[in-house]
């Protein structure tokens, strides 16, 4: 199956307040270790537990910025499907995530709009919570397609303003 055979969500089936399908993830060492090697993040407290614990005084080894920011994208875009497009994220992290704990992804749709060009546009609020503790809040603007044949990454130069 190609990614133009899923179906993406169209700004139609959106509404404010609407909240996102959650996300959980279970995370090992494993997940911290390539988070970190894929963004070429060679600090040791994102892959070696006695540096994290003796040094920084945490209780573990804990996924990096980047990592976070990647789980977020696979959050929105398994909510939007494949013609969902990113415009903008930020988040701040409050506690680490640590090997062991299960990452709980949610969401809600905050406001709709569609700007001048005919871009469909949702502003999301996010958190990652560990046990119903928040680790992770943050804030996403994505482009949705406005109906079947709208796709908004053929949006290009003036016609795309995140």
């Amino acid at each position: 199956m190609s990614a133009a055979d899923v179906a993406s969500i169209t700004a139609a089936q959106i509404a404010e307040g609407q909240p996102l399908p959650s996300l959980l993830h279970r995370v090992s060492a494993t997940t911290i270790v390539l988070g970190a090697l894929a963004s070429r993040d060679w600090r040791p407290m994102h892959h070696d537990k006695d540096f994290a614990v003796e040094r920084n005084g945490v209780q573990n080894i804990f996924l990096n910025t980047p990592n976070n920011a990647a789980w977020f994208e696979r959050f929105i875009t398994d909510w939007t499907g494949p013609k969902g497009r990113l415009g903008r994220l930020t988040f701040a992290m409050k506690k680490p995530v640590f090997p062991g704990d299960e990452m709980c992804f949610s969401g809600v749709v905050r406001k709709l709009g569609t700007d001048a060009t005919g871009c469909h546009w949702v502003d999301l609020d996010l958190a990652i919570s560990v046990d119903g503790e928040l680790r992770t809040t943050g804030r996403a603007r994505v482009a949705v397609p406005g109906d079947i044949e709208d796709n908004p990454w053929t949006r290009k130069g003036e016609r795309w303003k995140p």
